[in-house]
């Protein structure tokens, strides 16, 4: 453990090696969270609403506005995370304070335990209003790839969430664990 430093990052002030970077479990997680979040809340915003033989626009899940309105709202914000926590991610070799190193594992590990049960949530949701919206509701399956897309992208949602969560953990946990004995170790 020489080269590691506090919280599974290297030293602070180290210099930012971008292929290292992109390597990362937790870079590649991101970008498949920030993919799939942005399938989820574009399908519905491009193809979620549906006019029938009127000028109002109704959801094509079972036409309730709520879980169009859900499943739009948690994509924008995992969205919004990812590239805030990607950002994180980058800027995290520099911080040289282990509290404050501490504190953004910390905040990534309850962000995603958090943000997977939100997921799981939009999933049911979702799903269980599909189940319920009848063929006659959409006429020609207008829009039912957009919602299936949905559906689904959620569910993978789940898991890439899941993934960073149990990685937080690890990292908050075990590596610092470690790195915390055997710094109390060398003194």
């Amino acid at each position: 453990m020489d080269g590691a430093g506090s919280f599974g990052a290297g030293r602070a002030g180290s210099a930012f090696d971008l292929i290292a970077f992109i390597k990362q479990p937790q870079t590649i997680l991101r970008v498949l969270a920030w993919i799939f979040s942005m399938v989820v809340f574009a399908s519905i915003i491009n193809e979620g609403y549906v006019n029938m033989g009127s000028e109002r626009l109704h959801c094509v899940f079972n036409k309730n506005a709520d879980a169009c309105n859900y499943g739009i709202a948690i994509g924008i914000v995992a969205f919004l995370a990812c590239v805030f926590f990607l950002a994180l991610d980058v800027y995290f070799p520099q911080i040289s304070s282990v509290k404050n190193r501490k504190r953004a594992v910390l905040l990534e590990m309850v962000f995603s335990g958090f943000w997977t049960f939100l997921w799981f949530v939009g999933f049911c949701f979702l799903a269980s209003q599909w189940s319920h919206t009848s063929p006659k509701e959409l006429p020609l399956e207008q829009a039912s790839d957009a919602a299936r897309a949905a559906i689904a992208f959620s569910f993978f949602s789940i898991l890439s969430w899941v993934r960073h969560t149990i990685l937080y953990i690890h990292i908050g946990v075990c590596v610092s664990g470690v790195s915390m004995s055997a710094s109390s170790a060398q003194v």
